[in-house]
């Protein structure tokens, strides 16, 4: 085996030029639809709990010093976390549909496309 020829060509094909496939245009735009919707779960999900939290460190008295006016405030900081928490699901679901139909043609037309090279 010649080791050299074998690196030459794994060097030559780094800097050749890539030629996209159709499947992985595919799976870039199935990402593009879908990547939205998960990030702002993912951001949105983290802050409310982090609210949540800081509210029920609040009304434990845990921080804040257990005060009366800390408890109180504490129940309403953790009331805005679970509310946060509990609506995430329903706006994910509205982000995603409406990005898929945002690009639902697109994907269509090029899954069809794909399958009809078959």
């Amino acid at each position: 085996m010649n080791t050299d020829k074998i690196y030459a060509e794994q060097i030559a094909n780094e800097y050749a030029p890539k030629q996209t496939s159709k499947v992985k245009a595919l799976k870039r735009l199935d990402a593009k639809a879908k990547n939205p919707a998960n990030i702002f779960t993912y951001t949105f999900g983290i802050i409310s709990s982090l609210i949540l939290g800081t509210g029920m460190s609040l009304a434990m008295g845990v921080i804040g010093g257990g005060t009366a006016l800390m408890v109180t405030l504490g129940i309403v900081i953790g009331l805005i976390g679970i509310t946060g928490v509990s609506v995430n699901y329903t706006i994910y679901k509205k982000i995603l549909t409406n990005s898929k139909n945002k690009y639902a043609s697109d994907i269509i037309k090029l899954a069809n496309e794909i399958a009809s090279e078959e």
